[in-house]
C-alpha cells in the first residue's frame, strides 16, 4: 500500500513540475522546477529497485547540469518582454509542431493496440545475479564485459576537457599577465598603501 501511495505521487509530482517547467514564464523557476521533477524520478527510480539510476540522477542530472542550467540562466541578462514578444510570433510554429507529435503519438498508441507492433519482452538474460544489488552487479559488468568500452570513454572525454582546454586557452603577448613569482617575493609594505585623504577630498586612483 505505501509503495503504490509513493508510486503515485512521485508520478504526479514529475508530471507537475515538468509542465510547470514548461509553463513558466522565468527561467530560472523553470530550471527549478525541473530540479523538482529529477528528485521525483529518482524516487521512482529507487521504487522499481533502481538504485543506481536514482544515484545518477540526483548527482550527475541535479548536482550538475541543473546547477549549471541554473547557474547560465542567472547569470544571461535576458529580456523578459522581448522573450514574451518572441514567444507570441512563434506560436504558430509551436502549436503546428505539437499537433503533428500529438498525432504521431495517438499513431503509434493505436497501432499497438491493433497488434501491428509488438514491443520487446524480457527475456531474463539481463536479471540482478543472486546476491548482488543493482549497483554491484552494474559495476561488476562494467569492469568485466565492457571494461575497454568504459576505459576508451573515459580517454574521449579526457582528450575533449584537453582540447576545450587548449581552444579556450589565450597567450597574452603583454607584460600584464600573472607573474607568481613576484607575487610571492613581494612584502607587506609593497602590498598595500596607508593614505591619509583630506575631508572631501577622496581617494586618487
Amino acid at each position: 500500500m505505501i509503495q503504490v501511495f509513493a508510486f503515485y505521487l512521485f508520478a504526479s509530482l514529475v508530471i507537475a513540475s515538468g509542465a510547470i517547467t514548461i509553463l513558466a514564464r522565468n527561467p530560472v523557476h523553470s530550471v527549478l522546477w525541473l530540479i523538482l521533477a529529477f528528485f521525483n524520478a529518482a524516487g521512482l527510480m529507487v521504487l522499481v529497485g533502481a538504485e543506481f539510476i536514482a544515484m545518477l540522477l540526483v548527482i550527475v542530472y541535479v548536482g550538475a547540469v541543473a546547477v549549471l542550467f541554473l547557474f547560465v540562466v542567472m547569470m544571461l541578462d535576458i529580456d523578459f518582454a522581448e522573450l514574451r514578444a518572441g514567444f507570441i510570433q512563434n506560436a504558430p510554429l509551436g502549436v503546428m509542431i505539437a499537433l503533428v507529435l500529438l498525432c504521431e503519438l495517438v499513431l503509434g498508441v493505436g497501432a499497438w493496440k491493433t497488434g501491428a507492433l509488438q514491443l520487446g519482452v524480457a527475456s531474463g538474460m539481463a536479471q540482478t545475479p543472486g546476491g548482488l544489488s543493482n549497483t554491484a552487479a552494474i559495476g561488476a559488468l562494467l569492469y568485466t564485459r565492457y571494461l575497454f568500452l568504459f576505459e576508451a570513454a573515459g580517454i574521449i572525454l579526457l582528450v575533449a576537457m584537453i582540447g576545450a582546454i587548449v581552444l579556450t586557452h589565450r597567450q597574452r603577448s603583454d607584460n600584464r599577465g600573472q607573474n607568481v613569482g613576484r607575487q610571492v617575493a613581494r612584502r607587506p609594505d609593497e602590498a598595500t598603501v596607508n593614505v591619509k585623504p583630506a575631508v572631501g577630498q577622496g581617494v586618487t586612483l
